[in-house]
């Protein structure tokens, strides 16, 4: 235990978190080498324990705490930090949890924090798109933590393949052909499809077993670009028997956000999530970088749309 390092894991019951805690320890490369510390605000949670149960040690904290940071963050040699900006959706307070990891890292000596990020889509937009505040205050953090000398790796998730079955790509009230309808085009390669809760941790792994090479660098962690053609197309391959009929649509900026405010959405939101959207053909998730580079430092296949609609349990009983 003493000759591993400490590898620090917050959000390690949510999707990256806990998709980081799963590849370190189930990969005896990385199970020999790190000693996972898994932060969480209550130990005693069912999820928590199941964590404790695999090999993980548990520490309580919370983002807005700095001393029982700097408790959780002891002789840690890496840290994973995500926040979680729709928990109080306040740029303010995302910001301010990531400040508190960061000085603290600084404060403790962490050799390698890996920070999960986004790109400023203000700046990206040449200030045409204002409002993607869960994008916005993640990048101000990451402008943070390079201000202040932490030695730090930027990862970046894609688009959640989750937020796919049966949110946006749903049955048609009225036809129940099974559709996705978003305000960008169809055939436009724009989406940068990840499966979060498999695949966050095998960038991550790569982040901390090269180090030197991702220093300073800004992972994108996605499979592929997809369109929202190219999603049905493989959803209609996958269940061929559901997918008749099945189609990718276009509909206008205020449909969309009509569907958000039938949802019980606030208008904040509904505008958010629509520049989130406009962001993709205007600019691109990523600012239209390629995907190479961040495949490079990989050891394990991403997971295809294809091999997720094959084991969603909300497409599991399509034929």
């Amino acid at each position: 235990m003493a000759s591993k390092k400490v590898l620090v894991v917050f959000g390690a019951t949510g999707a990256q978190g806990g998709s980081v805690f799963k590849i370190i320890l189930n990969d005896p490369k990385t199970a020999d080498q790190f000693h996972v510390r898994a932060v969480t605000r209550d130990p005693s949670k069912p999820k928590a324990k199941q964590l404790a149960d695999q090999g993980a040690e548990l520490v309580s904290a919370d983002l807005e705490d700095k001393e029982s940071l700097r408790s959780a963050l002891k002789g840690a040699y890496a840290v994973f930090a995500v926040t979680n900006f729709w928990e109080k959706m306040s740029a303010e307070v995302e910001f301010k949890q990531g400040k508190n990891v960061a000085d603290i890292s600084k404060e403790v000596g962490v050799q390698h924090l890996v920070w999960s990020s986004l790109l400023n889509v203000t700046k990206l937009s040449g200030g045409k798109l204002t409002k993607v505040a869960h994008f916005d205050a993640k990048a101000d953090v990451e402008d943070y933590i390079k201000s202040i000398g932490v030695p730090a790796t930027f990862f970046q998730a894609g688009f959640y393949m989750s937020n796919l079955p049966g949110q946006m790509l749903r049955p048609h009230p009225e036809t129940h052909e099974w559709t996705l309808a978003l305000p960008i085009p169809v055939d436009s390669p724009t989406i940068p499809l990840i499966d979060t809760e498999e695949d966050t941790g095998k960038f991550v792994k790569g982040i901390l077993l090269n180090r030197e090479k991702t220093l300073g660098k800004q992972i994108y962690g996605a499979h592929t670009y997809y369109s929202m053609e190219q999603i049905v197309e493989e959803f209609k391959a996958v269940k061929p028997e559901a997918g008749k009929g099945a189609k990718a649509v276009e509909i206008p900026p205020e449909v969309f956000k009509g569907f958000m405010a039938q949802g019980g959405m606030p208008e904040v939101v509904q505008e958010e999530m629509l520049q989130n959207m406009q962001l993709l053909p205007m600019c691109g998730y990523y600012g239209g970088a390629s995907l190479d580079e961040s495949h490079s430092i990989l050891s394990e296949p991403l997971t295809t749309w294809k091999e997720y609609v094959a084991k969603n349990k909300t497409f599991a009983d399509l034929k």
